[in-house]
């Protein structure tokens, strides 16, 4: 099996506390894979090293086979916590900015526009965006330089139920157009129904990793890891 990402004894320590202890994931390309744990486990602190802004205290990082460096920050996208936006520009006009910062093709804007589904927004305000609006502008921000892997975290928060639907929409599709997803939730009924393979995290530390359908008790799982944690901790 081909993984776009692994990680080896990945650690990030703050001050006295370990908030990542030693996870190793192996994320395989062109899947969806959730990043499952409560709140305060560990998930954004690991993504956040996978994108580059934290350096971890220890252990590695390895992207497409080789290990990670800054210049494969080119082929990952992320949307950590709230989208980057300027809400007095418009969607397009938020594209525009970073085509320009960033060297790419205006060509860029209308495309990833059309995929997250916000071509009929030309006169609105970003600020005027109901939430659903606003993550699939920030997810159009991460698109815009076609990356291999795409990291969300947390993108369904505070979402009504179409908003849900149509991101969970937008995550499927993603993997047939060749981007891997890596997708942090503490929703599980939600992250059943969009992710192929799941790692659980707990107290910073990995607890399991592998496939998941929708016929597994994927909550059952979840607390087995939760409570085993808690145990040995």
């Amino acid at each position: 099996m081909n993984y776009i990402l692994e990680t080896k004894n990945l650690s990030k320590k703050f001050k006295n506390q370990k908030a990542v202890n030693e996870i190793s994931l192996s994320i395989p390309e062109n899947c969806v894979y959730g990043l499952l744990g409560p709140n305060g486990a560990g998930k954004s602190t690991t993504l956040k090293m996978i994108a580059g802004i934290f350096r971890p205290t220890s252990g590695e990082i390895y992207f497409c086979g080789s290990k990670w460096r800054r210049e494969n920050l080119s082929d990952i996208g992320a949307l950590i916590e709230n989208p980057p936006l300027y809400e007095n520009l418009t969607a397009r006009e938020n594209l525009k900015v970073r085509t320009t910062v960033l060297g790419l093709p205006d060509s860029r804007i209308q495309e990833v526009l059309e995929s997250v589904d916000l071509t009929k927004t030309d006169n609105k305000l970003a600020g005027q965006f109901s939430l659903g609006m606003k993550q699939r502008l920030g997810i159009a921000i991460a698109l815009l330089n076609k990356p291999k892997l795409l990291i969300l975290d947390e993108p369904t928060n505070g979402l009504d139920p179409i908003g849900i639907e149509e991101l969970r929409n937008l995550i499927r599709s993603f993997p047939k157009q060749g981007i891997t997803v890596i997708l942090s939730s503490h929703i599980l009924a939600e992250v059943q129904q969009v992710v192929d393979e799941v790692g659980i995290i707990s107290g910073g530390v990995l607890g399991y990793e592998g496939k998941v359908t929708e016929n597994d008790n994927l909550e059952e799982l979840f607390m087995n890891v939760v409570l085993n944690n808690r145990k040995e901790a």
